[in-house]
């Protein structure tokens, strides 16, 4: 091959080299997003993106559900003639508009807020300990807000407002309780938040075995309680401790929305070093991250999200527990978003169920909204067991 021959490949592999690092660049372009800190590739997980919005476009079409239908039906154009009137003071529809704007809209409004904040909490819990089982419900948190709650109602005749009080202060006073447990074993070292990535797991492990403990604790107290109490003042402890959305209002939906308004974006504050906490904690604090803090802080928002939906509805049963883990394995991937939304579908899924189908199959008996999520959450407690026995094996 002479010279010019050389030259002329030569010139065909240098117009064609730029061109297949261009389709290189170009493919890792629409696949990938370069942080400016580290100027590194990350990839776009568009299907968990995707999966994300479907589930928010399913909680909007449940809300509307939930608004529009039921026992008592609504049209699109009457529903949003009888929010004008409501907003801006019009003429009101007899009957319709009272059913709708008192009734219907917020218990649909409640519901997705208490169902979403039970979705980040519980996605909280399960990704700092990584660990399913650890949720408000199975480690006592409940347990705590349901104890504080029949107390009041029982011993001091308390209703209303005064029982999501006392619900609030139970559950905050015993996730205090049993994080001083899990931080105070005998090792000391191993306290929660501080360490490598063994001792963290073993405070951990320590948390949900102290919040269990407590949990059956209180459970016995909340059945003296109950034994102690007249017929009728049972029968509210009982509702409560079921978790309804019977009592479902303005005033509290506020409460919650201020609430959410703290904690939601506390919660998003801290998705990033969870994320990082998840690889283990020496990894973590190598990579920057203050173990201990972000430990705590997630304890904290965690504990508080439980708390103020348990005082809005009561401990709506297992929808914390059941969020996170049905998330991970809709979008693959451990997602906070994806959580609460699937916490809201639970909660307005299990509340239309509660409210308009139950009484068709059960001669009129309208059941608690807890009672239908704690149906679903036992055999899927189940179903999680033996898979993770499969998976072990």
């Amino acid at each position: 091959m002479s010279k010019s021959d050389l030259a002329h490949v030569g010139r065909e592999l240098g117009d064609n080299a730029p061109s297949a690092e261009r389709s290189t660049e170009r493919e890792r372009a629409d696949n990938a997003l370069k942080t400016a800190e580290t100027g590194h590739y990350l990839p776009v997980r568009a299907p968990a993106l995707n999966r994300t919005a479907v589930l928010a476009f399913a909680v909007v079409v449940l809300f509307a559900v939930s608004v529009l239908l039921g026992s008592y039906t609504v049209t699109i154009p009457d529903f949003f003639k009888i929010l004008l009137a409501h907003l801006t003071g019009g003429q009101k529809v007899p009957g319709a508009s009272f059913i709708v704007m008192e009734n219907k809209l917020p218990r649909a409004v409640s519901g997705t807020m208490i169902g979403a904040a039970f979705g980040l909490a519980g996605a909280l819990f399960q990704t700092m300990l990584r660990n399913p089982l650890a949720s408000p419900d199975v480690i006592g948190i409940s347990y705590g807000a349901s104890a504080a709650a029949v107390t009041a109602i029982v011993v001091f005749g308390a209703s209303g407002a005064v029982v999501s009080g006392a619900a609030l202060a139970g559950a905050l006073g015993v996730a205090a309780l049993i994080y001083g447990i899990s931080r105070g074993g005998s090792l000391g070292s191993e306290s929660l938040g501080s360490g490598g990535g063994n001792s963290g797991n073993a405070a951990g492990s320590r948390l949900i075995l102290a919040g269990v403990g407590i949990a059956a604790a209180l459970h016995a107290m909340v059945s003296f309680l109950m034994t102690r109490a007249d017929i009728r003042t049972a029968a509210d402890a009982l509702v409560w401790l079921n978790g309804s959305l019977n009592s479902a209002s303005w005033d509290r939906a506020g409460i919650l929305a201020l609430a959410l308004l703290v904690l939601v974006p506390a919660t998003a504050a801290l998705a990033g070093p969870l994320r990082i906490l998840e690889l283990g904690d020496d990894t973590a604090a190598g990579l920057g991250v203050r173990v201990g803090f972000t430990r705590l802080a997630v304890v904290v928002v965690a504990v508080a999200l439980a708390a103020v939906a348990t005082a809005a509805a009561g401990p709506v049963a297992f929808v914390a527990f059941l969020a996170g883990p049905i998330a991970r394995r809709f979008t693959a991937k451990a997602s906070l978003p994806a959580s609460a939304f699937v916490g809201a579908l639970i909660v307005l899924a299990a509340d239309y169920f509660a409210a308009n189908i139950a009484p068709l199959l059960l001669d009129g008996t309208v059941l608690p909204v807890g009672v239908v999520t704690g149906a679903l959450g036992a055999p899927f407690l189940l179903w999680l067991l033996v898979t993770s026995n499969r998976k072990d094996a």
